[in-house]
């Protein structure tokens, strides 16, 4: 069918241009006085069998094109349409208005094409701004909206703007995240980009056994915020096609979206702070709530390795804090008392190092 309908625009076509440049073409070839040939229906049946025997040619060409442009509208998400189509409207509209001031000009050239080259860059142009910039537009209206709801209802409270927190893959493959949203600690709306998804759907399906079971983990953490826990979830569907890394498009999607980012990645932390964008990392939580521990203090651990430095014994609280016990080496396997000498806090964790009790008191 679509063959068939590609022939009669080729047969249209072909009779128009023949009614238009066979006369023109006659003329050149003197043989416009010929009264049968010079005649307007004969003229669009030459153009029409000209382009017919074309279409033995390009018609596959045509129709291969016209299918391949078919699929890529009907994948392309409708967002990406609708935008790119008004950007189009708009650019043709600017198009159109300058194309009619430049007509007011007595160069005849000037006058038939620049308005053609306008058309076709400003309109280019349109499309393009519309459909690479989408996010920005839908974030702008949205937020328009919502402004203008606050000023309608007097009764809303002064902040009553969400609180938008974007998890990445890494705290959804943690799972703690959901505890923390169980005891009411994280409040707001929990926004889950698609591109982390497809991440972690990707490590779920890994031929790695260690990176499959994380990956699995991740989606059954999700599963039950969404399920089990009485907190508002919101899938982002957007995507920025012109960066490759995720954590950069969640860099980017919580400047757009003014929200913050929820993470226990180190690195992605501190890109966070270095473009200003709000992170809260798990790991810093985690370390907010551990016992204080001051040097002086006395702990009583069970010494379980070799240190890396020489007669150094590592022993562990039992919320996961290491100790590094001075000259602890000999006490591998016993139980024993120490003395707090001093304590290292990092975004990584914390490490606390002490010496025996025992040598203390010899010494």
């Amino acid at each position: 069918m679509l063959k068939r309908i590609v022939q009669a625009c080729f047969l249209l076509m072909g009779g128009t241009l023949g009614v238009l440049f066979v006369p023109e073409l006659l003329k050149l070839a003197s043989l416009d006085q010929i009264v049968l040939i010079n005649n307007p229906l004969v003229n669009a049946l030459i153009g029409a069998i000209i382009f017919y025997v074309i279409t033995f040619w390009a018609v596959d060409h045509v129709v291969h094109f016209v299918k391949w442009f078919e699929d890529r509208i009907v994948k392309a998400p409708v967002s990406d349409i609708l935008f790119g189509s008004l950007g189009l409207i708009f650019g043709l509209i600017i198009a159109f208005l300058a194309g009619l001031a430049i007509n007011q000009t007595e160069l005849p050239i000037v006058n038939e094409v620049v308005p053609i080259l306008l058309t076709l860059l400003i309109g280019y142009l349109g499309f393009q701004v519309g459909f690479k910039k989408k996010e920005e537009l839908m974030n702008f209206f949205s937020f328009n909206r919502s402004n203008k709801k606050k000023e309608d209802s007097a009764d809303q409270p002064k902040y009553s703007s969400r609180r938008l927190k974007i998890l990445d893959t890494s705290v959804i493959i943690d799972g703690r995240i959901a505890d923390i949203c169980q005891t009411g600690f994280l409040d707001g709306v929990l926004v889950i980009p698609h591109f982390v998804l497809a991440e972690l759907q990707h490590i779920a399906d890994s031929s790695d056994a260690l990176k499959r079971n994380r990956g699995r983990r991740g989606l059954d953490t999700l599963n039950r915020i969404q399920k089990e826990i009485n907190i508002e979830v919101e899938m982002y569907e957007g995507d920025f096609e012109d960066v490759q890394e995720v954590d950069s498009k969640l860099v980017k999607l919580a400047k757009l979206m003014n929200g913050t980012v929820v993470t226990n990645d180190f690195n992605l932390n501190k890109v966070c702070e270095i473009q200003d964008v709000p992170v809260l990392n798990i790991n810093d939580l985690a370390n907010a709530v551990k016992p204080v521990v001051l040097p002086g203090e006395e702990l009583n651990v069970q010494v379980i390795k070799d240190g890396k430095e020489y007669n150094q014994g590592v022993a562990y609280l039992d919320d996961g804090t290491m100790i590094v016990v001075e000259e602890g080496r000999d006490y591998i396997g016993k139980r024993i008392d120490v003395i707090v000498t001093s304590v290292l806090q990092t975004s990584a964790g914390r490490m606390i190092f002490a010496k025996p009790k025992l040598l203390e008191k010899a010494l």
